[in-house]
């Protein structure tokens, strides 16, 4: 099982792991399927509003300016709006992922 999964008190055959905490209000948030080699925007965009990704299956590549984060499985990961940012998926099969915009 991936680092971090505990059972809490009181559950049986339960684990769970902590993604985020605090972030911001909510501004909306979607759940994306993304096939192989798919993502977007092609060219990397900004905004005024954040993005929380958490990847629920499969593997995406953040890319922020010049650099690229890997986000796993069971990871989330927070983009700062203003960076120019795009996201891919890094498998050769289906990535979901959840995408919440933060205020």
């Amino acid at each position: 099982m991936p680092d971090r999964f505990m059972t809490p008190p009181d559950h049986i055959n339960f684990l769970a792991k902590p993604l985020f905490g605090a972030e911001g209000a909510i501004k909306d948030g979607a759940i994306a399927y993304l096939a192989p080699q798919g993502g977007g925007p092609t060219t990397p965009h900004t905004h005024a509003h954040d993005h929380l990704f958490i990847v629920v299956k499969g593997e995406a590549k953040i890319l922020l300016g010049d650099d690229a984060v890997l986000v796993g499985e069971n990871e989330a990961f927070r983009v700062k709006g203003t960076i120019p940012h795009a996201i891919w998926n890094n498998l050769d099969s289906e990535t979901v992922m959840i995408g919440i915009s933060i205020q």
